[in-house]
């Protein structure tokens, strides 16, 4: 009897310090390095850096659309209307062309990186929400707990990843961005960044951007969140935005906290 009492305050010792351990992912805070004009009409769903520009696609059926943006200014520099009848999503670059999702058509676009003619499409199962790829594969989230794994090539599934954050799900993953081996995703409808192990799955870090939707000036209403990644490689800089806010910010991460 003293044996089995022994054995079960072992295991609920050993229970407890796993919940513990997944338990402490660390948050980290943000500080503003510089902001820049950012079009306010622009309903933000996807957004990339490259070659010293912004890509961004916006959403609302009659209004989706891929843009090449710069980055001082925020004027739009060249522009490709989506059909009507789509609700535009993520967008990421897969080799010389810019891959962009919908949302309820089960479909995306390949786009030419540099004239934005349209090349070709790819077809998925479910809702298209956020996109990225780190130059081998490609990765799209569709709002659940799942980030998809496709072949840059075909555009087809090869696997899926689940999201987890101390041993739970974390669903409504969104906007996604490559950053150094790690995914970043926006969650819809929070002020938080996951950044996220894409072997695993599991959340090694949270980013907390509270206040920034007021400090973009943001207009209040419930649609116009934080949602919009965008890393510069080489330079080291990390960009942020949300829906149409009339600022996307450069930010520094402050030092993790758990």
């Amino acid at each position: 009897m003293q044996k089995s009492l022994l054995r079960r305050a072992a295991l609920s010792l050993a229970f407890g310090t796993s919940v513990a351990a997944q338990a402490a992912v660390p948050v980290q805070g943000y500080v503003v390095k510089q902001s820049f004009p950012h079009d306010e009409q622009a309903f933000t769903q996807g957004l990339f850096f490259m070659d010293g520009y912004l890509y961004e696609s916006t959403g609302q059926y009659g209004a989706s659309s891929v843009r090449k943006v710069d980055l001082k200014t925020g004027k739009v520099l060249q522009k490709r209307d989506l059909p009507a009848q789509v609700f535009g999503e993520g967008i990421a670059p897969v080799g010389g062309n810019i891959a962009a999702l919908t949302w309820m058509n089960q479909g995306g676009f390949i786009l030419d990186g540099a004239t934005f003619a349209q090349k070709a499409v790819f077809e998925y199962k479910g809702e298209g929400w956020g996109l990225t790829s780190n130059g081998e594969s490609v990765y799209m989230s569709d709002g659940t707990s799942y980030i998809r794994v496709l072949n840059s090539a075909t555009m087809q599934e090869t696997r899926r990843i689940h999201v987890t954050a101390e041993g739970l799900p974390v669903t409504r993953i969104n906007e996604l961005e490559w950053v150094d081996g790690l995914i970043y995703a926006n969650v819809w409808q929070t002020d938080r960044i996951a950044r996220i192990d894409p072997m695993s799955g599991k959340v090694i870090g949270w980013i907390d951007l509270s206040g920034l939707s007021a400090t973009a000036g943001a207009a209040h209403d419930a649609d116009n969140v934080l949602n919009g990644i965008a890393y510069d490689a080489k330079s080291k800089r990390l960009f942020v935005t949300g829906k149409r806010w009339p600022k996307l910010f450069e930010i520094e991460l402050k030092p993790a906290k758990k």
